[in-house]
């Protein structure tokens, strides 16, 4: 019998290193009892889940390994924002303390905002005493003292992390390599560019730390929606400003010009428009009243409007869609992954390699000195730290996600965004995904000297006392009131359509059968959708067009996937084979499948699979509701229509939050240009490594290169993972 197993969230205060990271999720993931553990860098947050039944042996455990792994880390529980204490639950004995007093518990790699001051100030002084030490004169004793006091305020961190990590059996990180290279370059008394190379490579790492830091801010910018506050309205008609999760289903709240809506709910006095461009990315404000639906996250425009509360904070869209985006990077794409595993070993490699560097040459040149390849090992050790590799390439994944949010497109996971490239088969669902989903007028022709006005006034009397969506549609469209004092007579006529007497003339309006019936003179229309005939006084009218309209956008979409490398597009359709022709057509898809029940189109989606080649994704875009077993089977599912959609948030793999087919081809843009951008910063980062690697096995390349070739390329490669956000 399977263990049921509990999800825990942990914050990683303090840590800014993706090797920490990497280190700490391998570290917890090696626990027996523990599956899922996953360290978000971007986030610095540990999730894994543990056996429920074991939660309290196995927490310890975890707590402790951390501790041993990354001891200047501080553990607080995600979700109650306490330090997790020795039993690795959350606990309040630090209550006192507030979040940012326990700030200087953070790593020391990060560099946090309330650190860099004094990790400057220490600089500088280093920065003083190596100037003395080499400018000012002083017999040797004294200025090998002032050099290595040089060394000491610069690196001292440094050292003494690779110190720790040597007794946990921590070799190849970038603070033992640091270590040995300087300590090596004292060694040969090569003391000005031991110390100049720690306060380079302490340097780079503010610079690092301070554009992922940027990165971090960008992105968080980028969804800056969840509410401060709610205007709960009391009793006594009075408002009070409270925090959106104190306020409970059915409660009144007030939303002012300018603000916010913190939580779902339906409109119950007043009209407005909205902002909705952070959920959905659009820039037309929408237009809202009574009745009318409004999702936290939206922006009041202009009126005073009140809302009754339909759902919990907790459960809100924002805080759903804000869950999503910052979880998106725990779901690591295959690069990821493969970065991740090449600095497993490539670290190692190269340390083995500068050490023999160090030791071979000498024995087998005569004219070899070991201080001198001790020197170029040195600038191995310095150059093999992969940093650049795997800080940069998160958050290069991390920005594509942000990116898509941008433009009201939920990405669940970095996989997902890589492989939205590889996708060669789209399958759409037609009913809701490529047309509205409504019956809607879309065409009138009158005849007879009529005008579309009056047919329309006609038909909208005729189908007065109807509630059938066909009588609604035509209805909605008319728009004005109508006046039944107008009719005189009213009879439905049984699967034909409407007789009735209005202002005195005899009204018929139904189908090709009504007007038989009468033996009225009409001409068939061979259109695709629902006919309506009207004739009026025993002559025909003319006729209305009522179908399932086509999205404005839907054509662009297809061309747009089409562009960005789809190259089979099929439709699926519930509808008769005349309608999924007609669509077909229209927007120029492949293929088309009609008049499918549920379990047909899983079938389908089967077939297509095995059409597939070995590194092709299929897609399927549905509206996230009926189509939860194909969006599931699919390589990633693709939910339309998700604003506010429960069920597409659940089943799907990216949710298009304004309905809109032509936001595929846009996220599959971002997708590329995320691609394009990490793949850079692989071969800038592999490509100057090596060739300073070459440069300092043959004695040409400085410890001052090698500092460079290492964090200044790490520097240049997140500033870069960055552009996509401009994209």
């Amino acid at each position: 019998m399977s263990e049921e197993k509990k999800r825990h969230e942990w914050i990683l205060e303090g840590i800014d290193c993706a090797n920490c990271a990497n280190k700490i999720e391998n570290g917890v993931s090696k626990i027996e009892g523990v599956t899922n553990s996953n360290a978000n860098y971007m986030t610095k947050t540990l999730s894994f889940d543990v056996d429920e039944q074991k939660e309290l042996n196995i927490l310890p455990v975890i707590k402790s390994k951390i501790n041993k792994l990354e001891p200047d880390v501080t553990l607080l529980s995600k979700s109650t924002k306490l330090p997790i204490g020795k039993d690795g639950r959350a606990s309040d004995k630090n209550k006192g303390t507030s979040h940012l007093e326990d700030s200087h518990h953070s790593h020391d790699h990060s560099h946090e905002e309330g650190n860099v001051k004094t990790t400057i100030s220490r600089l500088v002084l280093s920065l003083l005493l190596l100037l003395a030490a080499n400018f000012v004169p002083m017999n040797e004793i004294v200025s090998l003292g002032l050099f290595v006091a040089a060394y000491l305020v610069a690196g001292y961190d440094v050292v003494w992390r690779a110190i720790k990590n040597m007794f946990n059996g921590q070799l190849f990180d970038e603070n033992f390599l640091m270590t040995i290279a300087t300590i090596s370059a004292f060694y040969i008394q090569e003391y000005p560019e031991a110390v100049a190379v720690m306060l380079f490579y302490q340097v780079g790492e503010i610079f690092q730390d301070i554009a992922v830091s940027r990165s971090r801010r960008s992105i968080a910018d980028l969804m800056d929606i969840r509410p401060d506050y709610a205007n709960l309205k009391l009793a006594d008609g009075s408002t009070r400003s409270v925090s959106p999760d104190t306020i409970r289903v059915g409660d009144t709240i007030v939303i002012r010009p300018g603000e916010k809506v913190p939580l779902d709910g339906e409109i119950i006095t007043g009209t407005s428009s909205m902002d909705t461009s952070a959920l959905t990315g659009e820039s037309v404000p929408r237009s809202v009243a009574v009745k009318d639906s409004v999702l936290s996250g939206f922006i009041n425009k202009n009126g005073l409007i009140e809302v009754k509360v339909e759902k919990l904070f907790s459960e809100s869209t924002v805080t759903k869609i804000l869950d999503l985006v910052e979880n998106a990077s725990g779901r690591k794409a295959p690069t990821e992954n493969f970065i991740t595993k090449f600095a497993r070993y490539y670290t190692p490699v190269v340390v083995i390699l500068a050490l023999v560097l160090a030791i071979i040459p000498p024995l087998v040149f005569p004219e070899a000195t070991f201080n001198e390849w001790i020197y170029r090992a040195s600038i191995f050790l310095v150059i093999s730290c992969p940093c650049a590799l795997v800080v940069s390439i998160p958050v290069g994944f991390f920005g594509g996600i942000g990116a898509a949010s941008k433009k009201g497109i939920l990405v669940k996971g970095s996989n997902f965004l890589e492989g939205l490239n590889d996708i060669k088969y789209v399958i759409m669902d037609k009913t809701g995904t490529l047309t509205k989903g409504k019956f809607e007028i879309t065409d009138i022709q009158p005849v007879n000297g009529w005008n579309k006005h009056q047919l329309l006034e006609l038909a909208a009397y005729a189908e007065t006392h109807s509630s059938h969506p066909i009588a609604d549609s035509i209805k909605e469209k008319y728009e004005e009131q109508i006046d039944e004092n107008r009719i005189t007579e009213y009879k439905d006529i049984s699967g034909h359509g409407i007789q009735a007497i209005v202002d005195g003339k005899e009204v018929l309006a139904g189908n090709a059968k009504l007007m038989q019936k009468y033996n009225i003179s009409f001409t068939e229309s061979t259109k695709i959708g629902t006919i309506i005939y009207i004739a009026v006084d025993k002559e025909y009218a003319g006729h209305i067009l009522i179908a399932d309209a086509i999205k404005e956008d839907a054509a662009a979409g297809i061309a747009l996937m089409k562009e960005k490398g789809v190259q089979h597009v099929i439709m699926l359709t519930g509808d008769s084979k005349s309608v999924g022709e007609a669509v077909a057509k229209e927007l120029g898809i492949d293929e088309f499948y009609a008049e499918l029940l549920p379990q047909d189109k899983v079938d389908k989606m089967e077939e297509i699979m095995a059409r597939k080649g070995p590194k092709e994704k299929v897609a399927f875009v549905g509206d996230g509701i009926n189509d939860t077993p194909v969006l599931a089977r699919s390589d990633i599912g693709i939910a339309m229509g998700g604003l506010g959609s429960d069920a597409a948030i659940e089943a799907a793999d990216v949710v298009i939050m304004d309905d809109k087919p032509s936001k595929i081809g846009t996220v599959m843009q971002v997708a590329k240009d995320t691609r394009r951008i990490v793949w850079q910063n692989i071969i800038l980062a592999l490509a100057v490594k090596g060739f300073f690697l070459i440069l300092g096995a043959f004695g040409f390349a400085t410890m001052w290169e090698a500092v460079f070739a290492d964090v200044g390329v790490t520097v240049i490669a997140v500033i870069n993972s960055m552009r996509v956000l401009k994209k």
